[in-house]
């Protein structure tokens, strides 16, 4: 069987799915009966609602002979997990670099773990029917790009195809016509090479995946290294600590363009899933029973990001969700880093809180908001970035940002970054208007900076970011510079109470909202926090007055998104999540344990 197996992998939003999509449709996975799904390899509602990938999918195609499986991989920094264990399922990588936007933050980090792990990258260049692209520029900047990586000779001597994926056309050279993926599969069939492997050998299968079934438990899909998996085969899995487990195969699926189909026999280089045991974990080997031998693990960048997630302790809990204990909660993070690999999890003092350990706060937010979808109720803490001892120094993680931002604007930006301790590497003019600003940032720094830097940029600047590296200490980080404004009571917002505080400053509530002592219902226009009373009606007489009543005039309340309320909130600070509800709250509810607490006496 002639197999190759290719990963994509780019930046967010750089085309990826998309050119899966023009792939399978051009090499006949869709019947001419069937539906042409737009994104079909974005299975996941989030992944829909977002369009963004989120975990990694395979499929697989026929071309002249060839069975090309391909894997699609997430484009944020925040999955970069997801990305280094498929790479060691894969023998080469299409890099997807936008023709207008060019190299961005996470085309450096996936390309610096593909060419780590010996892989030879083929460059697709999206996008080039985009106004203002430019093309040949980028491939220059792809080449620079692969020069400060360190790549080899061969590397760097790497295939270019242009392409247009929403279009459905690729080429080898820009003059040449538009037609459709021809170039790219021809590419990939003459630059993949073959999958290494001896299909005489004892059987070895790497897990990179597994993945839960209702009728056949706990499903494994990885590469087959070497020799040959059968149906019923008596096998050993080596588990990380060195334990062996026998079991027998019970099925094994392969992938025919997007669905999953039965087989009784697999070869070395194909990707497969198997079942057969519930003790699969991910970086561990399903090998020979009479010669089991353990392939190298798979190492993963350790978390950057730590957030307590805690039973909810809301006056309103138990009203929307099903699972509020703290066995629930522990018992479906439990679930989430068994295949999940960048995360971690760990007990506290508190049997009612746990710390969640994972590479970012789109990861982390991800988590709650398939959980809260699943009818979980709980409360999580400010995002708290994870310090490192370096050879005797307090080291912490440092960012790439990326800004592009209208030229009006790059002054405020660049002092706003500068006091959250940003360094500025790069300050390139464009001719559209825009500049683009390079800078190494405190992950610390970063977080709840979004929304300001949305509002100072009037929603025009574009900011990406993604992990560089562990330096030294910078010193103390400014946090948010204004209060908030808390209920003092608890029950229904009203119009009237409402238009009497919107003047203290921002509201966060509208009319009718139901409210509890101790919640966030606005920001303070001062730096200090303040209670509120919002619940409070106006009193009614059966005298009329001289005049007409006034209208009270109220601006909406601003709403939050949960990234949002995660960035925002104070160190004292917690969002409460309920399946229909996300709530900004102090830790203390009453003032009195507020201020007992600031004095250190309440814990």
């Amino acid at each position: 069987m002639n197999i190759k197996n290719i990963a994509i992998i780019a930046h967010v939003d750089h085309g990826k799915t998309t050119l899966v999509d023009a792939m399978l449709r051009q090499s006949g996975v869709f019947g001419d009966r069937e539906e042409l799904v737009e994104r079909a390899m974005d299975s996941n509602d989030i992944e829909k609602e977002r369009g963004i990938t989120i975990l990694s999918k395979n499929a697989s195609l026929d071309f002249g002979g060839y069975k090309i499986n391909i894997v699609d991989t997430p484009g944020h920094a925040d999955f970069g997990g997801e990305v280094q264990r498929i790479l060691k399922m894969v023998d080469s990588v299409l890099l997807l670099v936008d023709a207008f936007e060019g190299v961005m933050p996470q085309t450096k980090y996936v390309l610096k773990q593909a060419l780590e792990h010996g892989l030879n990258p083929i460059v697709v260049v999206n996008k080039i029917d985009r106004p203002n692209s430019t093309p040949e520029e980028v491939v220059d900047l792809v080449f620079d790009l692969f020069v400060e990586l360190g790549a080899n000779d061969h590397q760097l001597e790497f295939p270019v195809i242009f392409a247009s994926a929403k279009n459905g056309f690729a080429k080898y050279e820009l003059a040449d016509e538009d037609l459709n993926m021809q170039p790219l599969f021809e590419t990939i069939v003459k630059h993949v090479k073959d999958p290494e492997g001896d299909p005489e050998a004892p059987v070895q299968m790497l897990v990179t995946n597994i993945s839960p079934d209702n009728y056949l438990g706990k499903l494994a899909t990885g590469r087959i290294h070497n020799g040959v998996l059968n149906k019923n085969q008596e096998v050993t899995l080596i588990k990380r600590d060195g334990e062996l487990v026998n079991f027998k195969i019970t099925r094994i699926f392969g992938a025919e363009g997007m669905n999953r189909i039965e087989l009784d026999t697999a070869v070395c280089g194909d990707i497969v899933t198997v079942a057969g045991t519930e003790k699969f974990d991910i970086g561990e080997t399903i090998a020979d029973r009479a010669n089991p031998m353990a392939l190298p693990l798979i190492d993963i960048d350790e978390p950057t990001l730590a957030m307590t997630f805690m039973v909810s302790t809301s006056p309103f809990v138990g009203r929307e969700g099903k699972f509020v204990t703290s066995r629930n909660i522990w018992d479906r993070l439990a679930k989430e880093v068994e295949h999940n690999v960048s995360m971690k999890i760990e007990r506290t003092e508190s049997a009612d809180a746990f710390i969640v350990k994972g590479r970012g706060e789109l990861q982390l937010s991800i988590l709650i908001e398939n959980m809260r979808r699943e009818g979980f109720e709980l409360q999580v803490a400010k995002p708290q970035v994870i310090m490192r001892d370096i050879d005797g120094v307090k080291s912490e993680p440092i960012e790439l940002a990326i800004i592009d931002v209208a030229d009006e604007f790059t002054g405020v930006v660049i002092e706003k970054l500068g006091i959250r301790k940003g360094e500025m590497i790069n300050m390139v003019q464009g001719t559209d208007g825009y500049t683009r600003l390079e800078f190494k940032v405190p992950a610390r720094g970063l977080i709840g900076f979004r929304n300001e830097f949305m509002t100072e940029t009037r929603g025009t600047g574009i900011l990406n970011h993604s992990f560089f590296d562990y330096e030294p200490y910078k010193g103390e980080v400014p946090t948010r510079q204004r209060g908030v404004l808390i209920s003092i009571e608890k029950g229904t917002t009203t119009a009237y109470s409402l238009g009497n505080v919107q003047s203290r400053g921002t509201l966060f509530a509208n009319p009718g909202l139901e409210v509890y002592e101790g919640m966030i219902i606005g920001e303070h226009s001062r730096e200090n926090d303040l209670t509120v009373n919002v619940t409070r009606g106006k009193q009614l007489t059966n005298m009329r007055a001289s005049g007409t009543d006034a209208v009270t005039k109220l601006a909406p309340g601003r709403e939050f998104t949960l990234e949002q309320a995660l960035e925002y909130i104070a160190d004292d600070e917690l969002v409460e999540i309920t399946p229909q509800s996300i709530r900004m709250r102090k830790k203390f509810l009453t003032e009195g344990d507020r201020k007992r607490a600031a004095r250190g006496t309440v814990r």
